[in-house]
């Protein structure tokens, strides 16, 4: 097993020589982009109107090639119900880039993030794989040994559901295609998004026409700013600190749409939606996911990325990717197999910021009092409470159990990591962050 010093060495590295076509496209900042406005446009604006009792009728759209998710009516609901099919179900995600100003958005672009997210109506759970952008596959119909995120500018999103479908055996049910350039306009038709700004955070990009001037301290960012915060890096965490600061981000924007303003600006949010969205599902079966997902319990939620290694092959740089590891998340994900556990006993792992100190020995006292062996790791720099199993055999039920014998964990992020970053020679961890 590695080392902690030996695995934050090795992600220091790949941060350090990895060379990105444009380095503001990072796969990272897209799988936010992706995540958030996927949600804010596929569920979460449902979510408000069928709570509202807003929704009365909604259009059917079968062109799968149509642009925007409201732009043919073809028939017309009356009422509003539910038919779901018990089967779990893989959507694809992927969030587009641009190819400038003036050019055909969804023509020709790569999918910077893939992201696969599989719902299970009978038990109204949610798994989600995060597939790195750099990954190294065979892309089919000759296309050759490539970054899988060339998939979508070599053949649209067909390529792109035959490549997951003949390298990693996942059947795509449904897409949602997100172009990059919603968040800042989305963030303005919301009024903007309060957070808390951890940190001073003062750059300037001229050429990249960036600009990021924040104050440290709670404050309210629009549009411009909010791509700023979600963009810094001049922190010395690199993609570790921009994940953070996207998983607050995310929480802040979801208070926001519940609140009572947020209904006034519903139709500006879906105007921009038609714009940004590409789908081949209508907005009467996005409705039906926004009905399930009002049943989704949140301790039910896992979320796992690919696990691999970065590789650099003269300018190219890609994520060679775990086979053993890679399949298992697969197992775990999609055919959501259950590991035997035979009665083994779990090693726990406290990792905490220095201000949480005597949280982490409490929970360590709760541990123990369960039976539980536990290792401490005190780290200056974590910005994320959640927590992180390590081991397969560390299920979300075994996480939801541990939850009713400890209420500190409730509302805790549950990440599969098999990678083991966040292992303190444990099977799970605790991330213990001062926010």
């Amino acid at each position: 097993m590695k080392t902690i010093n030996s695995q934050q060495e090795e992600y220091r590295a790949f941060l350090k020589n990895i060379r990105e076509e444009r380095e503001e496209s990072s796969g990272l900042i897209k799988l936010f982009i992706t995540m958030v406005m996927a949600l804010l446009c596929a569920v979460i604006v449902c979510v408000i109107l069928v709570e509202n009792n807003l929704i009365f009728k909604t259009s059917t759209i079968s062109d799968e090639d149509t642009v925007g998710i409201f732009k043919s009516t073809k028939s017309e609901r009356k009422s509003f119900e539910v038919p779901f099919s018990p089967r779990k179900q893989n959507i694809l995600i992927l969030g587009i880039d641009s190819n400038g100003q003036g050019t055909d958005m969804w023509a020709g672009t790569r999918s910077d993030t893939i992201f696969i997210v599989n719902i299970d109506p009978k038990t109204h759970s949610i798994k989600a794989i995060s597939i790195p952008r750099d990954s190294k596959v065979y892309l089919p119909d000759n296309k050759g040994v490539q970054k899988i995120n060339s998939a979508h500018a070599l053949g649209g999103v067909n390529l792109v559901k035959k490549t997951l479908k003949e390298t990693f055996g996942i059947r795509i049910d449904k897409y949602i295609l997100i172009h990059d350039e919603a968040v800042e306009k989305v963030v303005d038709a919301l009024g903007g998004i309060p957070i808390y700004v951890e940190k001073r955070m003062l750059y300037h990009d001229y050429a990249g026409k960036l600009h990021i001037d924040l104050q440290k301290g709670n404050t309210v960012l629009n549009g411009k700013q909010a791509v700023g915060y979600l963009r810094y890096r001049k922190d010395g965490l690199g993609d570790i600190g921009r994940t953070h600061r996207q998983q607050w981000f995310m929480k802040s924007l979801f208070e926001r749409l519940h609140s009572p303003q947020t209904i006034a600006r519903i139709p500006e949010v879906l105007n921009i939606a038609n714009t940004y969205v590409k789908t081949d599902m209508s907005f009467y079966e996005l409705s039906q996911y926004a009905t399930l997902a009002r049943s989704i319990d949140r301790n039910k939620i896992e979320i796992a990325t690919l696990p691999g290694a970065p590789n650099q092959r003269g300018h190219i740089s890609y994520w060679i990717l775990d086979p053993i590891k890679t399949q298992e998340v697969i197992n775990r994900m999609i055919y959501r197999e259950k590991p035997a556990l035979d009665g083994m006993k779990f090693k726990g792992g406290i990792m905490y910021s220095p201000k949480r100190e005597a949280d982490a020995e409490m929970l360590k006292l709760k541990l123990n009092e369960l039976g539980f062996e536990v290792n401490m790791l005190k780290i200056t720099h974590l910005s994320h409470t959640r927590f992180v199993a390590n081991k397969n055999e560390v299920t979300i039920e075994f996480y939801n159990w541990l939850q009713k014998k400890m209420t500190e964990l409730q509302d805790m992020q549950f990440i599969y990591e098999p990678t083991e970053m966040f292992s303190v020679g444990s099977d799970f961890t605790i991330v213990l962050a001062e926010q």
